[in-house]
């Protein structure tokens, strides 16, 4: 016999057949609750962004209606010049350079112990080769933790303060790790570098879409963050492979901690640039000009507090992680990708130390095409960007649709990382002079880079007012396998040889190499079937609506009259 509830909703009715078993139960409850939340969320988000840009919201019953009549919103004016998407280029321009320095503090510090391991090693008495890989775990262990909290926090309070708080925090843990006594407190202090560094990583591609409000400005500034978060990684093996014989290793985190001072300053002049923000600081100044307690900004109306924040904002990357396939896919390309780069801190070492007798310093330029590399994909970028804007003013078909404007540089990309890796490891002899396989990092620096670009964009564009949370998800995720795959390096290449090694994570790649086409194939299909996509298209079709019947309403008016 079966058993069915009704409830007021018919989105609740259910039925609870025989077959069905607590587990199925207690599953389907789940779905449901995640569902539900998934709906508020993007609601809720949403209603500020629209209340931020003065679009009328559908119209509502009274006995639903949440704004008492004297309540009156602020919200953007067109052209109000205290709009981020209205600053100066030249503003803008200054905002994108913040935004790379940090990026670029944040990703050298990643690699920073990378050729002074061995000397940091000797110093605390550290003979395991898996504990010697911890100094760098342990930071991109932090960047796993990080993100899960800056991105939908500078969804909440702002970007600048959360930037500015975190970097501060990095920078006095630089100089705590040049200070470090023994090897745990070195590993402690690594861990919160780690997680205050993150907040770059996480925060810099909202901040690129609070200011640029057209994709394709948005998508070359992406493309500038993208490049600068390559640039920092290859550029620290040299440092720590020159200074840490000479100097000590100690002298490796203190040209970090320089580099980190010079950027303190010039971070400090970063401005607020989340729109509710800084729509909530134009209501309380309004409200003491005027005394009136009833003018608010749309994001002070949200529901706040602890519950809100862990039920809500704080779940919202891992909710997208799972139950967004679009997210789901772009994370786990993005992680294989990110694992096998910061491999190479470890394969490189085997390759150019062990087969060609480099020292620590010179095998740490053997990194410095793959930066090449990067400067190619920008270049790529740039050329494909200006060809796309060609091709929409012509009203091209295929520009009409979301994922052709963006992943066909992941098609190029993905090959170029696949054909990479299968150099290194196949002219990684010594008969062959070394500058061969040190070459194989200009199609490695221009596949990553290029796989980046167009995935992340590809979020950003189809996520929206989310993007940093879709980002945080991203980040958290590929995160995890940079701290984790770098300790399968030394077996692996040590056992399968370094020809075997390599190819392995080639095939893995071009297994990867799937999602950017799958994306071309299905991608529209797969935003349909997103909650977060789904519930932003219902509004702005509600919103057009409700604009379009505010229009008519106001036209028959000035009929009448």
């Amino acid at each position: 016999m079966s058993v069915s509830r009704n409830q007021q909703s018919g989105d609740d009715l259910f039925q609870i057949g025989p077959l069905e078993t607590d587990k199925t139960i207690s599953n389907n409850r789940l779905a449901r609750a995640i569902s539900q939340t998934d709906k508020k969320d993007a609601n809720d988000r949403y209603r500020v962004e629209a209340e931020d840009n003065n679009i009328p919201a559908p119209l509502e019953s009274s006995s639903s209606s949440v704004e008492p009549p004297a309540r009156k919103l602020v919200s953007w004016k067109d052209g109000d010049p205290e709009n981020p998407y209205n600053w100066s280029t030249r503003r803008k321009a200054w905002i994108v350079f913040i935004g790379m320095l940090v990026v670029i503090n944040s990703t050298m510090g990643s690699s920073l112990p990378s050729n002074a391991i061995p000397f940091i090693s000797e110093d605390f008495n550290v003979t395991s080769s898996y504990s010697q890989i911890l100094p760098i775990s342990m930071y991109l262990i932090g960047y796993v933790v990080g993100p899960i909290f800056f991105g939908p926090l500078s969804e909440t309070y702002g970007r600048r303060w959360i930037m500015t708080g975190t970097f501060v925090i990095f920078t006095l843990f630089t100089m705590a790790s040049a200070l470090a006594p023994n090897w745990s407190s070195l590993l402690i202090f690594r861990l919160i570098c780690g997680i205050s560094a993150s907040s770059p990583n996480t925060i810099v591609g909202g901040i690129y879409a609070d200011i640029y409000g057209d994709p394709v400005t948005r998508g070359r500034a992406m493309a500038v963050f993208i490049g600068g978060t390559c640039v920092g990684p290859l550029v620290s093996p040299a440092i720590s492979g020159f200074i840490s014989p000479v100097k000590g290793w100690q002298w490796a985190f203190w040209i970090g901690l320089m580099v980190a001072g010079v950027t303190l300053p010039i971070l400090f002049t970063l401005p607020e640039t989340y729109g509710p923000i800084l729509l909530a600081r134009r209501a309380r100044k309004i409200r003491a000009e005027t005394s009136n307690p009833n003018i608010h900004a749309p994001i002070e109306l949200e529901k706040k507090g602890w519950k809100q924040m862990a039920t809500v904002t704080l779940t919202r990357p891992i909710r997208m992680f799972f139950f967004e396939l679009i997210v789901l896919a772009t994370c786990l390309y993005l992680s294989l990708a990110y694992g096998i780069f910061y491999m190479y801190f470890e394969a490189y070492p085997i390759v150019f130390k062990e087969i060609y007798g480099q020292s620590p310093g010179i095998s740490g330029l053997m990194f410095l095409p793959i930066g090449g590399g990067t400067v190619g994909a920008i270049v790529i970028f740039l050329l494909y960007d200006s060809f796309l804007r060609k091709e929409q003013g012509r009203n091209a078909p295929w520009t009409q649709k979301e994922e052709s404007r963006r992943l066909p540089l992941a098609c190029i990309g993905g090959p170029l990382y696949v054909v990479a890796l299968f150099w290194l490891g196949w002219t990684s002899k010594p008969e062959i002079p070394f500058y061969v396989p040190m070459l194989a990092g200009l199609p490695f620096g221009m596949g990553f880079v290029l796989i980046f670009m167009a995935l992340l964009n590809y979020l950003t564009d189809a996520y929206e007012i989310f993007a940093a949370s879709a980002m945080g998800a991203a980040s958290c995720a590929r995160s995890i396998a940079g701290a984790v795959l770098p300790f399968s390096a030394d077996p692996m290449y040590r056992n399968l040889g370094v020809p075997w090694a390599s190819s392995l994570l080639a095939f893995l790649s071009l297994g990867m190499c799937i999602v950017p086409f799958g994306f071309l194939w299905k991608g529209d299909k797969l935003r349909e079937r997103s909650r977060f996509c789904r519930y932003l298209k219902e509004k702005k079709v509600d919103d057009e609506r409700a604009l379009e019947a505010q229009r008519t309403r106001e036209g028959n008016r000035e009929e009448k009259a």
